[in-house]
């Protein structure tokens, strides 16, 4: 099937079960060479991801009123009024708000962005690993820029299956792009994109046209060019989801999106949150997962406001130490930030695979991404108490270093 825009050709458009999916992921990861990785050139072992039981989640249940006679008005009232009780005891609201999408621009320097509040009237509920079926869809997109050329763009989305879970109350959710780190493809992070997926969210993962693990002779130097390319991806995501005809038609909330990046994905994200050059307008929530600031690119650092951001590092990270992530954590003083330290954790094991600390770092992202990306209270303490771990990880603010 093809699916055709006038700004773009959405194309290789297929749909797969996670256990196609499963069949045909790379067992291999080529590890990374580039500039971070020359400089601090003391091979680590990377985690392997491993099999492990998603943990069961809750599906909310709607309550929906029995027909009822009313035999005097007032018996009509009493049943009415029990009625309304137990509804809002049952769902927190009256019913769901819908949004419509807003216009975004590719990149903007000088964007501000727009704190969510907590939700009060939303039917759906994020944060569960688990809570929903995952659909998986593949599309390749192709960007013509003046600056890059032609590049050709495969993004594979999970998001919610709303016709196997049943959930046609839950039509919209947040959108999640995700940015693999150099000579990396988004299948070696499939573990952590799946649980994000299942929590209520769509996640959608960039394979990097120059520097994805396909490639032979890569050229980390585009990574100049992936803000835009992440730009580029977010726009086209939200046109099929404001468009007829597709498997994302109405499925994504427009006005909640984020985005999160490993290694040099990592650094990418960070521009689009903090960087002059490449900041991108209407952010909701960013998470850098041992990353650093791209030398390269121009422009100052966190002289504008920036959105809720999460760094997460390890400290026995020899390919990303711990300091470049502390400089862009000091650096960011204009917004709310947290700094999840892994102890003893290195550049691949916290973010490709099941095993410890993976577990701990899909749980506190999960609890960063329910308040500040899906705007639901309490979440800030339900992050805490999962990085809460003695000799495992820890988690600072505002500023403040473990």
């Amino acid at each position: 099937m093809k699916l055709w825009t006038a700004e773009s050709q959405v194309v290789n458009v297929t749909w797969m079960s996670e256990r196609d999916e499963e069949a045909i992921s790379p067992s291999s990861k080529p590890r990374p060479s580039g500039w971070r990785h020359a400089r601090y050139a003391h091979q680590i072992a990377g985690g392997e991801p491993a099999d492990r039981r998603a943990r069961p989640g809750r599906r909310r249940q709607r309550v929906r009123p029995a027909a009822l006679v009313a035999l005097t008005a007032v018996f009509f009232a009493v049943l009415g009024g029990v009625y309304l009780g137990v509804h809002y005891a049952a769902t927190g609201s009256a019913g769901r708000t819908t949004t419509r999408r807003l216009t975004q621009p590719a990149v903007r320097a000088n964007a501000r962005p727009v704190l969510p509040t907590p939700e009060t009237s939303s039917s759906h509920r994020a944060g569960q690993a688990g809570d929903y079926p995952i659909a998986t869809t593949r599309y390749t997109f192709t960007e013509h820029s003046a600056a890059a050329g032609s590049r050709t763009l495969p993004v594979t989305v999970r998001s919610p299956d709303i016709a196997a879970g049943n959930t046609a109350a839950d039509r919209e959710f947040p959108l999640l792009v995700f940015a693999p780190g150099f000579r990396q493809c988004a299948a070696s992070y499939s573990h952590l994109l799946r649980q994000w997926a299942s929590a209520g969210y769509v996640v959608a993962a960039v394979d990097f046209p120059l520097t994805n693990c396909h490639v032979t002779a890569p050229d980390e130097s585009d990574l100049s060019n992936q803000p835009a390319y992440m730009a580029f991806v977010i726009q086209r995501l939200l046109r099929l989801s404001d468009r007829s005809g597709n498997r994302l038609t109405g499925l994504i909330a427009a006005d909640r999106v984020a985005v999160a990046g490993h290694s040099d994905g990592g650094d990418t994200v960070a521009a689009m949150a903090g960087a002059s050059c490449c900041r991108y307008r209407g952010l909701r929530a960013v998470i850098v997962l041992a990353g650093a600031e791209w030398p390269p690119l121009p422009g100052r650092w966190f002289a504008a406001p920036a959105p809720p951001m999460l760094f997460v590092q390890g400290t026995a990270d020899t390919w990303n130490p711990p300091a470049t992530s502390l400089q862009l954590y000091h650096a960011d003083t204009t917004g709310i930030r947290y700094y999840l330290e892994l102890f003893g954790a290195n550049h691949f094991a916290p973010y490709e695979g099941g095993r410890e600390p993976e577990p701990v770092v899909e749980q506190v992202t999960l609890d960063f991404l329910d308040r500040y990306l899906a705007g639901q209270s309490g979440a800030p303490g339900a992050m805490r108490r999962a990085a809460r771990n003695p000799g495992v990880s820890e988690l600072v603010s505002g500023g403040r270093v473990p």
